[in-house]
């Protein structure tokens, strides 16, 4: 029984820095573009680019 007198002030404590942390990221714009980062996956352009060697060769180029 005498735990719960640690365990409650702690898990208050936790909440507290949870809420804080859950703060800063709405007021950091951490939530502010949920779309964005997934259609840029989906749109990448995965073909490999052409460049011309010194030569005046083409060659395949990897990202």
């Amino acid at each position: 029984m005498e735990v719960l007198y640690l365990l409650i002030p702690l898990s208050v404590v936790l909440v507290f820095l949870i809420g804080v942390v859950f703060w800063w990221a709405l007021k950091s714009g951490q939530f502010e573009d949920m779309e964005g980062p997934a259609y840029r996956v989906l749109m990448d352009d995965d073909r490999p680019q052409q460049v011309l060697k010194d030569d005046g060769d083409l060659r395949h180029h990897d990202k």
